[in-house]
């Protein structure tokens, strides 16, 4: 082989080299990189009727709307899950699964979507079933963090309890007037109700069925949201019109102590704890304006 040839074949292999070390390049890059088909930058959120921090940690924040599910990521970029624009009245996540979520309420084209689940984060959804008398719409749904089974939804003036993860249904009561609903972290047998009515926060002890009122420092006045400590359960936040704002409480929700913040002057309709980071609290009010806390509910900033 000539010194010219020689020379050929080296420009040749060192050619080949480079464009191997460029295809691998770009190919490295491309699986650092997740797949965002799913996921639709947004400007704001409007009409928020759920809130859940996610449960692999609380740089993920997912927020249930009138027209979709939407995500917050590292508190800064919102998007659109999915191309779906339907109405996520009840909205309540797995609580170990990040990948499960499930829903109620009504799709875009009009009617009621039945009881809802998704097993991709959101993009997909499958109706499971129609809950008890049904097509249901819930406005308020609670999934047990201790029994993922163990599903409650309000609907028409009836209180629906599942316990085979919506595949059946069962009216259980009638008389309770739920605008949110908290299961507790700790009692897979209690469950909280805020409602509209006077009557403050309820609370069952018998997964629903019988309801006591929790505290006469919320008697007498709306309550619109009530949330459960994901590791203490004696400790309470509700937002309570007999309060003037957002309470907090120590003792299982029998005293309760006024948060000193005032949230722009709204009220507080969803509040959602990192199970993670308990000290981390997200707070969702009727303007949808988003709140955080870092002191589990003892002082906040607003975030957005």
């Amino acid at each position: 082989m000539t010194k010219t040839s020689k020379k050929y074949v080296w420009i040749l292999v060192v050619l080949v080299v480079i464009v191997g070390i460029i295809f691998l390049a770009r190919q490295n890059n491309n699986s650092s990189v997740p797949p965002q088909n799913n996921l639709i930058p947004e400007q704001s959120i409007s009409h928020g009727h759920g809130l859940a921090v996610d449960v692999a940690g609380p740089n993920k924040l997912w927020i249930a709307t009138h027209y979709g599910l939407l995500l917050l990521e590292n508190e800064k970029d919102l998007y659109r899950v999915g191309k779906l624009r339907d109405d996520y009245m009840g909205f309540s996540p797995h609580p170990t699964d990040q990948n499960v979520f499930f829903t109620s309420g009504h799709p875009a084209r009009g009617g009621n979507l039945g009881f809802q689940r998704s097993d991709d984060g959101g993009s997909t959804w499958k109706k499971i079933s129609n809950g008890a008398n049904g097509p249901v719409d819930f406005h308020a749904m609670a999934v047990s963090p201790i029994n993922s089974n163990l599903i409650y939804g309000w609907h028409a003036g009836n209180l629906q309890r599942s316990e085979d993860q919506g595949a059946s249904w069962k009216i259980i009561n009638q008389e309770i007037v739920a605008v949110y609903l908290a299961a507790d972290s700790e009692n897979e047998n209690k469950l909280y109700a805020a409602t509209p009515r006077g009557q403050g926060v309820m609370v069952s002890e018998d997964k629903g069925t019988t309801w006591q009122a929790l505290s006469p420092a919320l008697e007498g006045g709306a309550v619109s949201v009530v949330a459960v400590h994901p590791q203490n359960s004696k400790i309470l936040l509700a937002s309570s019109e007999k309060l003037g704002g957002l309470g907090k409480s120590s003792d299982s929700g029998q005293t309760w102590a006024r948060v000193n913040e005032s949230f722009g002057g709204e009220a507080v309709l969803h509040i959602a704890f990192s199970r993670i980071d308990v000290n981390i609290v997200y707070a969702l009010t009727h303007e949808n304006k988003l709140f955080k806390s870092s002191d589990a509910g003892d002082t906040w900033v607003q975030i957005r």
